[in-house]
């Protein structure tokens, strides 16, 4: 072959290849069949999976501000997107600097749960999806109820199992734990990020309004039309009478048997709830 055309070939073929690769980045499949993506806006990079196919399902993995995807797929208490990929679209992110997951932004430090509520909202933008019902464990309960604030009309149902709440009496838990558990690190790999704003990140978010269930009021989840299915916990984080509480003021509410998780063998039984008040109240048309 000519050499100068042996060139242009080999440089084509190059080319070719450095196109394809953020194709290859964005968008890989882990094992078991979830197609993992990034979805940015300005400095946010949000790194999120998919599974399945049906009617949207949005799920908030549990950890507080560590918060990944790999909290929802390892199965304690139980793994939703094999539970529900069958039947829903099943969509998972890792929350925004969370230490062992793929998302990275600013501290907005005057609206640290908008910032992040901006993300959930973002991504199904970025996905196409108005409508959705969403389920979340843990800290994914305050985001659930902020979800249902700023986009009541968009959510169709959601789940909240074993949601965050404040205690009376462990005012400055989420602060200390995070203090110790988040801050180190997310400092420690991101020099633009110093102490004095983690402090002011945290007291914003959890010692400003440090009551019931941080996100809104008791007023609002009176007035919530929104149907929810609540699953109580009772550890420090995860307060048994604020859940109940949420639960006794929501107009749509549901709640499942406690304890849900103990015995082992209750946590089927947990589930089977789940996917029939999912049934219930997905869209005819979906």
């Amino acid at each position: 072959m000519d050499p100068i055309r042996r060139k242009i070939l080999k440089t084509g073929a190059a080319a070719t290849a450095v196109a394809a690769t953020p194709r290859v980045f964005a968008q890989q499949t882990r094992q078991g069949g979830a197609a993992m993506s990034f979805y940015e806006k300005g400095p946010v990079r949000i790194h999120y999976e998919e599974a399945g196919s049906g009617f949207p399902l949005l799920l908030i993995a549990g950890g507080g501000l560590n918060s990944t995807i790999s909290g929802l797929t390892r199965g304690d208490p139980f793994n939703p997107i094999e539970e529900f990929k069958r039947e829903y679209r099943c969509i998972a992110s890792d929350l925004r600097n969370a230490n062992d997951g793929q998302s990275s932004g600013p501290l907005e430090i005057d609206r640290p749960w908008d910032a992040y509520t901006d993300d959930h909202l973002g991504l199904m933008d970025h996905l196409g999806i108005k409508e959705f019902m969403v389920m979340g464990f843990c800290i994914g309960g305050p985001f659930i109820w902020n979800l249902l604030r700023r986009a009541p009309d968009r959510i169709v149902a959601a789940v909240l199992a074993q949601p965050s709440g404040s205690r009376p009496e462990m005012r400055d838990l989420f602060y200390e734990t995070n203090m110790k558990g988040w801050a180190p690190a997310l400092i420690a790999r991101r020099p633009d990020i110093k102490m004095e704003m983690v402090e002011k990140f945290l007291t914003k978010m959890y010692r400003t309004n440090p009551d019931f269930v941080f996100t809104v009021t008791r007023d609002f989840v009176r007035k919530c039309q929104t149907p929810v299915l609540i699953l109580p916990d009772d550890i420090p984080a995860h307060p048994y009478a604020v859940a109940m509480e949420a639960a006794m003021l929501a107009p749509k509410a549901e709640v499942s048997m406690f304890p849900w998780k103990e015995p082992k063998e209750r946590i089927p039984l947990a589930v089977r709830q789940i996917r029939s008040f999912l049934r219930a109240h997905r869209p005819a048309s979906a």
